[in-house]
């Protein structure tokens, strides 16, 4: 044989002998699961270490576990031996997923896992020996022998080598947040960046079984700057030890992030929660007030009016038209609240009366109350259950127009908030779950519908006023008024929100709604049926061209929002109000809006009054002012830091004090230097 055939089946039969020294060994193979000893690296150079696993590649259906496993199952078990005297280091153990079992929390991993250990230094020979646990429907313990021969030379990355970097991303990194934990279980971690958007949803894996509860919930409230979650103590919790684990937080984008906590012990314990019946009759209390603001009294006085109306036998059709404006006030505050719930699940931040940060909003909603005053001077007769004429109510469709009714008042109100009801709108929005929320706001609904129900229901209302008579008219019509009102005030909101195309825009569209009744009640007037058809087509075509208006007003881009600021007060950011904090000073923050006139009427009642600015300036107090009339993720997160979700909002921060003061909503002169005093003490 000459010397270059001999160097041809020399090379020949090192080929052969390739397969014993690959990065991954033999399977280990079950119906179960599949699993190999896998390596980074193909050669190993002396100095030089690197990193060998466990990979488990699971069938579907088909579970192992992590370190703490949780209420059931056992972690995986790896024992190294390694040639050439290196040795192995700790598992890198990826984030867990969470597993219930039926009353029982797991953590572990599905699909497929690769346990990565670092070897300190060249081993030819890596042998390993490990044991796992897969369930399923039932738990089968299963374990294998492996071995991989590395052959040595210039390192050079594996085909396994991707498995092993998308292990080490799974690996929860350093949290950037500080935690702490309070003696009943609550963590709270602060830190820069954490908004309602940043941590959408959260929850804890403790390093250490039986320290915390885990099938327990884990409710999450999420402030400025901080957020903690309400955590259900173990059996071998420690009130003066630390809590470590994994926290998983999740953003408004779906976007996971695994983090490494160690919380240090004597953290916050979570506020009292109110108890659902205070929820509850918060709701209904604050519903009831609603009917006593510039906003809703109107609609309800106009209802009252149609009550007097009636007598006898017709009191059944005032109570059957009663529950049907009840329906109308109930399922639009059931819409609204759903509306809101949506818009939090899509990362959107909004809050009570939201939809009047939409100027398309404020110009049909001028409209329509500009339309309802026509109605009530009587250019046009269309009595939509609204209308002081008992024989209305008996009507064909009275109904419809009674729950219509409804629906009107109830936004009309959303400008308005109420004492009580901003608690329990807090209450329902911050973590509480979907039937609470909606709970809360049906509960609002039949707080502002429970005045007309009760009028309707009770036949010695009928004995308190006046006999039916010309007053009932005269009445009607003045009642026009307030409506004429509210259509001004829009008017300036519109002027706040889109400036003056938008207010050129409604005023437009108000001589069109104009028209429109003018038609109507000249149709209703007209003898022959060819004058009907035409004033009503002229009507149509009225009332199509403000539609197109409306659609111009919503397409057109908003002009920036402000609310005249007086002289000494300063826009709101979260910047400029921690750096003067930081100064040491005093700080009242009004969280305020152009549509809310509860907002308007404590500004001008309490805030703008002589003594009020006179102890502002003799404390030396810095006035920050938020506009929330059009969208602001910045005032929003203030809201919710405070368990609002709508405004008026006013707090004041004290110097040396480190939870600052809120104050009513329904603000007054004397609450304010109240609070201003707590400085003197």
């Amino acid at each position: 044989m000459t010397v270059s055939l001999r160097l041809i089946v020399a090379l020949f039969l090192a080929t052969l002998a390739l397969p014993a020294w690959a990065a991954e060994s033999v399977a280990v193979t079950s119906v179960r699961a599949t699993a190999t000893l896998v390596s980074d690296t193909d050669r190993i150079a002396a100095g030089t270490p690197f990193r060998v696993g466990l990979r488990l590649r699971m069938q579907p259906g088909w579970h192992t576990y992590w370190r703490n496993p949780g209420d059931a199952g056992i972690a995986p078990e790896l024992n190294f031996a390694l040639s050439d005297g290196p040795s192995a280091g700790a598992v890198a153990w990826p984030a867990p997923q969470r597993q219930p079992e039926g009353p029982l929390m797991t953590y572990g991993y599905s699909g497929e896992v690769l346990l990565a250990v670092p070897v300190s230094g060249p081993a030819h020979t890596v042998r390993l020996h490990a044991s796992w646990l897969v369930c399923k429907e039932i738990c089968v313990p299963e374990e294998g022998d492996f071995r991989l021969d590395l052959p040595g030379g210039p390192p050079a990355a594996s085909r396994e080598a991707p498995l092993f970097a998308a292990a080490e991303a799974a690996v929860p990194r350093p949290s950037p947040w500080s935690a702490q934990v309070g003696s009943d279980g609550t963590l709270t971690v602060s830190g820069a960046g954490i908004s309602p958007a940043a941590v959408r949803d959260a929850w804890f894996i403790p390093a250490l079984a039986g320290t915390v509860d885990g099938p327990a919930a884990q409710p999450l409230r999420v402030r400025e700057e901080s957020f903690s979650l309400a955590l259900k103590p173990g059996q071998t919790f420690k009130a003066d030890a630390a809590l470590t684990g994994v926290l998983s937080v999740r953003d408004a984008g779906g976007q996971q992030t695994a983090l490494a906590v160690s919380a240090a012990p004597g953290g916050p314990s979570a506020e009292p929660g109110l108890p659902l019946w205070r929820v509850i009759g918060f709701a209904l209390l604050g519903g009831f007030i609603l009917n006593l603001m510039p906003c809703v009294f109107p609609v309800l006085a106009v209802k009252a009016v149609g009550l007097a109306g009636l007598s006898g036998g017709a009191r059944r059709q005032a109570v059957a038209h009663a529950l049907s404006y009840t329906a109308g006030v109930v399922v639009t505050f059931m819409l609204v609240g759903a509306a809101l719930l949506a818009l939090r699940a899509a990362g959107d931040a909004a809050g009570w009366g939201f939809q009047f940060q939409s100027p398309a909003f404020v110009a049909g909603m001028t409209w329509v109350l500009f339309a309802v005053g026509l109605n009530l001077s009587g250019v046009y007769q269309v009595q939509m259950g609204t209308a002081g004429a008992g024989q209305s109510l008996v009507a064909q469709g009275g109904h419809a127009g009674s729950f219509f009714t409804g629906l009107l008042a109830v936004l009309v109100a959303t400008p308005c908030t109420a004492p009580f009801m901003g608690i329990a709108i807090g209450a329902a929005l911050a973590a509480g779950p979907v039937g609470l929320t909606m709970a809360v706001f049906v509960a609002m609904g039949f707080g502002l519908a429970a005045p007309y129900l009760v009028l309707a229901a009770l036949p010695a209302f009928a004995r308190v006023l006046p006999r039916p008579g010309r007053w009932m008219e005269l009445v009607r019509q003045v009642l026009a008024f307030p409506m004429y009102a509210a259509c001004a005030w829009l008017l300036w909101v519109m002027s706040q929100e889109a400036g003056s195309a938008g207010v050129v825009g409604t005023a437009a569209g108000l001589v069109l709604v104009g028209f429109v009744a003018w038609a109507l009640g000249l149709g209703q007037r007209a003898l022959s049926v060819r004058g009907r058809r035409i004033v009503h087509s002229a009507a149509l075509a009225a009332a199509l061209a403000a539609l197109a208006v409306l659609s111009g007003i919503a397409a057109s881009p908003a002009a920036p929002a402000g609310l005249a600021a007086e002289a000494g007060v300063e826009r709101f950011s979260a910047e400029r109000l921690q750096a003067l904090r930081d100064e040491g000073r005093p700080v009242f923050v009004n969280m305020t809006a152009a549509w809310c006139v509860t907002c308007l009427v404590n500004e001008r009642m309490a805030l703008a009054q002589p003594p009020v600015q006179q102890g502002f300036a003799a404390h030396g107090v810095a006035y920050l002012m938020g506009d929330w009339t059009v969208q602001d993720a910045a005032i929003t997160r203030f809201l919710h830091s405070h368990g609002r979700d709508g405004v008026p909002l006013y707090v004041l921060y004290l110097p040396g004090h480190a939870t600052p003061v809120v104050l009513p909503q329904i603000l007054t002169e004397a609450a304010v230097l109240a609070a201003l005093e707590r400085m003197d003490r």
